[in-house]
């Protein structure tokens, strides 16, 4: 069982001049849903190497039994300072795609177009494809072989507008996830902020917040 798990490299949070990337959380605990079930998981991002972490998601109040799992295993600390270039993944190779989420792939990872050929091929194939928090967003520009968006009435949720706002990041983003997705003709539904919650529609699985990605991890590995 090969899993592909796509990070961003993108570290700019708009003209704020602070920093963003992936989440911790969103990364760490589908990551050890995967390894302990024996899955073989592949990092990669579209730069390669060393991806960018939001410096807030380490932060005390977001840590987890999974993050400081993360944060203290070697193994774990090289395949992530080593990630894979997205133009060198076949997607063919993988049984499965997560993304995790962060800021930062609104920026890169959304208009990526190794990211949604990927996609594209793989959710085609019949694979689970699984996006947490703000990682809907990469579905953005994603299309069906009639050209229709991939999520066009799909059961999808994602980042609130209400999270962003929440977090005073609403006018910071490129774009919102919740709008987008809804734009798309997705069918969004969402619930308290931070409360987990997720909804899979076929093989495509969508999770609100961080707090959702394992309970995401998990009912991508029930379609495996």
């Amino acid at each position: 069982m090969k899993i592909l798990m796509v990070l961003t490299s993108h570290e700019e949070l708009g003209i704020t001049g602070e920093k963003t990337g992936f989440w911790l959380e969103a990364l760490a605990s589908p990551y050890y849903v995967f390894k302990d079930t024996g899955a073989e998981i592949t990092l990669a991002s579209p730069k390669g190497g060393q991806p960018p972490l939001d410096p807030k998601s380490v932060e005390k109040d977001f840590q987890t039994t999974a993050t400081e799992r993360f944060t203290a295993d070697n193994e774990a600390q090289a395949a992530l300072a080593n990630t894979v270039k997205l133009k060198d993944i076949s997607p063919n190779d993988f049984d499965a795609l997560f993304y995790p989420g962060g800021q930062g792939l609104l920026w890169d990872l959304s208009e990526d177009g190794n990211s949604i050929a990927i996609i594209e091929t793989m959710y085609a194939q019949g694979k689970p494809v699984a996006a947490v928090c703000h990682a809907p967003g990469v579905f953005r520009h994603a299309r069906l072989p009639d050209g229709s968006p991939l999520v066009k009435g799909k059961s999808v949720t994602g980042s609130s507008n209400s999270h962003e706002s929440l977090v005073g990041l609403a006018d910071t983003v490129p774009f919102l996830v919740e709008d987008e997705l809804k734009k798309l003709g997705g069918d969004y539904s969402f619930v308290t902020d931070w409360r987990p919650y997720f909804v899979c529609d076929g093989n495509l699985i969508t999770g609100q917040n961080p707090a959702s990605s394992e309970a995401v991890a998990k009912a991508l590995l029930a379609q495996l």
